[in-house]
């Protein structure tokens, strides 16, 4: 990776989701804005604030996907992530950086 972007895959269950009634709504259905979850894979040399492994909160319509050995994955800039929930030693905090 270069400079500033992160190759992220995106969370399995950010393909559909059920409302609190149990009610499927699928991936294509027309909502307000809404942000997604992805797992880190790997970071440009100049990230600051995201290491390989965080799960990053990120708008998916800025995004460039790429496949790689048959896996589909995305680009993102580090700018473009709006969260960062890692986990860090010490257990202090909730773990969710914004």
């Amino acid at each position: 990776m270069l400079n500033d972007r992160l190759l992220v895959e995106l969370d399995a269950d950010a393909s559909e989701r059920r409302s609190s009634a149990g009610i499927v709504i699928p991936a294509t259905a027309v909502v307000g804005k809404r942000l997604a979850w992805a797992r880190v894979r790997a970071v440009g040399q100049h990230v600051r604030q995201v290491e390989v492994g965080d799960r990053v909160l990120f708008d998916p319509e800025d995004r460039a996907e790429v496949e790689l050995d048959g896996q589909t994955f995305l680009l993102l800039r580090e700018k473009d992530v709006h969260a960062v929930a890692a986990p860090r030693p010490g257990g202090q905090g909730t773990g969710l950086y914004l």
